[in-house]
């Protein structure tokens, strides 16, 4: 790959627009191979799922995916900010699964997600998965390590307070990202492809700014801590595949939980990738999912 890599992603097979409980609408996209198994993919606090297309494309010959926004993410619509908490994503999951399976036909679905948004499926209502897929969870249990996690969550909610949100053009916001440490090891065309897909222009048409607002991001950043020490992954049915970042590495975002202890989680790492590992390191990602899916035998 070379520096003027550019990801088109391609338009969706069909696309449903689900209307949530306080009127929002959130647009379910499907891609892939539609006779394939079924993978539902979403993606991290203050991303879209659009931008991991470098690691989703990866499995489009083979597998059906459905991939969505969270809301006030992505092509959704901002919405009111009281309703941007855990306990209204998780009840917008629930919906969107139940549409998924009256839309496109009820079969075996596994879900594929990465940071905060794992603690989503985690925290359903329902069982609805054959298996979870989830890339670098920043989950905890109570111990020694909880205070240091709430204060790394501290921390990134007000980093992300301070956040520039608004940029004259999106060249200008993808050179930006050349600076930031946490985007160093990501794949060429990744940085131009988040000015594309996490930006929108301005309601004055004068420059563009995130699409979810800053203030939306920190606010999960900074609640979600409240929520890390109820998931209990030994109680889960479904199988669960956990593909970390190398425990290794410097965390630039949450400190690493360790998975190995946990009896119910099959867990690996991708070497010498960070939290964004998906986006440094697709290939292996894609990899990780497919030799634990076959494994498996879910389909």
């Amino acid at each position: 790959m070379t520096a003027e890599v550019v990801w088109e992603i391609p338009e969706p097979l069909s696309v449903y627009d689900v209307t949530l409980v306080d009127g929002t609408v959130t647009a379910l996209r499907q891609h892939g191979n539609p006779s394939g198994p079924r993978l539902v993919l979403s993606h991290g606090n203050g991303l879209a799922v659009d931008l991991y297309y470098p690691f989703w494309s990866l499995l489009a010959d083979d597998y059906e995916l459905i991939v969505y926004d969270i809301r006030n993410h992505g092509w959704n619509s901002v919405g009111s900010s009281s309703n941007h908490n855990f306990p209204t994503l998780i009840h917008d999951h629930d919906l969107m699964l139940e549409t998924i399976g009256k839309v496109y036909g009820n079969k075996s679905t596994v879900g594929v997600f990465h940071s905060l948004s794992t603690i989503i499926p985690l925290m359903s209502f329902s069982e609805p998965y054959a298996a979870l897929v989830l890339f670098d969870p920043p989950l905890c249990k109570p111990g020694a390590s909880l205070a240091e996690l709430h204060a790394a969550s501290e921390e990134g909610a007000d980093r992300i307070r301070r956040r520039g949100h608004r940029f004259g053009t999106r060249e200008e916001f993808a050179e930006f990202l050349h600076h930031v440490p946490a985007f160093k090891q990501v794949v060429p065309g990744v940085r131009e492809l988040m000015a594309r897909t996490i930006l929108r222009e301005t309601p004055n048409g004068e420059g563009y700014e995130l699409r979810c607002p800053r203030e939306f991001e920190a606010q999960l950043a900074h609640y979600a801590r409240s929520f890390f020490p109820l998931i209990d992954l030994d109680l889960l049915t479904c199988p669960i595949k956990v593909i970390g970042a190398d425990p290794t590495m410097p965390w630039s975002y949450l400190p690493s939980f360790e998975f190995s202890e946990v009896l119910k989680v099959d867990y690996d790492f991708i070497p010498e990738a960070t939290h964004l590992l998906q986006l440094e390191k697709p290939e292996e990602c894609a990899a990780a999912l497919r030799e634990f899916l076959d494994r498996s035998d879910l389909f």
